[in-house]
């Protein structure tokens, strides 16, 4: 069941005291001290490390374990350089700048914090990428607020719960063809069936986005439009800034791999970038793909904005994410999480028991690990003869997998989504997680159906 064999089996107790001591100590560093997650997450690791060594393991063993958990992150910190680079790029494109300048047109002031929603939500669901689109569309919106003074982590939460709601829902999105393959589901069925959850979520964050939007009366017209011409006069607006979007989201429909696809995008506007940056060298090229893209303007406003990207504003996040799954790891040699697991499903002996116990286990793994992939796996894994004993059809798992595991990612701290969503969009995860509604209420809503029966199919 486990890919990362443990080497011991701690008694229950055991298990759950560390459980709730790392998080402790990871949760109160953060909250109370403002602690950068990196700190508590080391020294989570030296306590499951001195632990591992009381319990007679080999220095080599944990090693190994923390070695495994990281190796997991190999994919997703390759993906992130690219991204890093498509931002760099779409910077001095223009795209980005040009997205900015459009969704300022767009700015409805009594809907403005929905509209961002919906518009992240289609993106989502077009791209299948919920971490590239808050990436491009959401930090777009970011400026835009920044700039009118409307609140960042509100914005930040819409950004988070339209772009998962368009990862979980589209069938380009890995998270929803590995939730369907683990549960043996056809892709479509999945997805019909997430409807269930997926639609009362949205349509409840879509009224409480339109409620908290800002007023008539807020909104500062004269400093929209002051920001409006800050941007034209960079002279990075243009039409044509559009092509690596557009080129980004044809290649996502068309299923070209995700690398593939933003490298594709990311030449496509370094070429274009060339016809409006007058002397363009190569080496300032190189040091922008690297550094990020320094706006010089002299607005402060557009300049704070336009100041991002390049492989080197990732490094804080996959340095944090090789340290959380390296922690991760550990729990897993040392026989933790895998004690955790088979607990819980030895008192499994009702749907509702079983669905909850399935949704916990997607959050707690989430928040252990700081992997939603292996909370996906290890869940789907772990409760599958579970749900086929009482006769429940697959498709029930492959929601719950969905709702419990893919949108909680983004609400950890320390997690793979968690801390790239703070990285781009300069809101720390505790800030905007209160407002990413959409990935608080599945989970709640997949628990209430378990235990009320209502859309719980069972094998005829």
């Amino acid at each position: 069941m486990f890919r990362i064999k443990p080497k011991i089996m701690p008694s229950w107790w055991e298990a759950i005291l560390l459980t709730i001591g790392v998080l402790t100590i990871i949760g109160l560093s953060i909250i109370c001290f403002d602690s950068t997650p990196h700190i508590p997450v080391v020294i989570s690791i030296l306590i499951l490390i001195f632990y591992g060594l009381a319990k007679g393991l080999s220095f080599r063993d944990l090693e190994h374990g923390m070695i495994e958990g990281a190796s997991t992150a190999i994919g997703a910190i390759f993906l992130f350089f690219f991204i890093g680079i498509l931002i760099s790029s779409w910077l001095i494109s223009g795209t980005i700048p040009t997205l900015m300048t459009i969704g300022l047109n767009l700015v409805i002031p009594h809907f403005y914090y929905a509209v961002i929603f919906v518009i992240t939500s289609i993106t989502g669901l077009c791209i299948g990428s919920s971490l590239t689109t808050a990436a491009t569309i959401g930090a777009a919106f970011i400026g835009i607020s920044s700039a009118l003074g409307f609140s960042l982590p509100i914005t930040a939460g819409a950004v988070v719960s339209g772009a998962f709601f368009g990862d979980k829902m589209s069938p380009l999105s890995d998270t929803t063809n590995l939730a369907s393959s683990i549960a043996d589901v056809d892709l479509f069925e999945h997805i019909n069936n997430m409807k269930w959850t997926t639609f009362p979520a949205f349509c409840i964050t879509l009224v409480i986005f339109a409620l908290l939007s800002p007023t008539a009366s807020q909104t500062r017209i004269g400093q929209l439009d002051m920001f409006k011409n800050a941007l034209l006069k960079t002279g990075m607006v243009h039409w044509y800034s559009l092509i690596p979007l557009v080129i980004l989201v044809f290649l996502s429909i068309k299923k070209v791999p995700a690398v593939i696809t933003l490298a594709i995008s990311s030449i496509s506007a370094i070429a274009l970038s060339f016809l409006h940056m007058q002397g363009q060298t190569v080496s300032a090229l190189f040091s922008v793909l690297y550094s990020g893209y320094v706006s010089q303007t002299g607005n402060q406003a557009v300049d704070a904005l336009l100041t991002r990207g390049g492989i080197e504003s990732m490094m804080f996040t996959v340095s944090l994410i090789i340290l959380a799954l390296s922690m991760g790891g550990l729990l897993f040699v040392l026989g933790i999480i895998p004690k955790l697991l088979l607990e819980i499903e030895s008192k499994l002996n009702s749907i509702g028991s079983i669905i909850t116990a399935t949704a916990v286990t997607g959050i707690m793994i989430n928040f252990l690990t700081g992997e939603q992939y292996l909370s996906i796996l290890l869940t789907g894994e772990t409760y599958q003869s579970q749900f086929e004993k009482i006769g429940l059809e697959s498709k029930n798992l492959s929601r719950v997998l969905e709702d419990a595991g893919t949108v909680v990612n983004p609400l950890v701290p320390w997690g793979v989504c968690g801390t790239f969503l703070t990285n781009v969009l300069g809101v720390s995860t505790i800030q905007y997680a209160p407002f990413a509604f959409f990935c608080i209420l599945c989970p709640i809503l997949t628990t209430l159906y378990g235990w009320t029966g209502w859309t719980i199919t069972k094998k005829e």
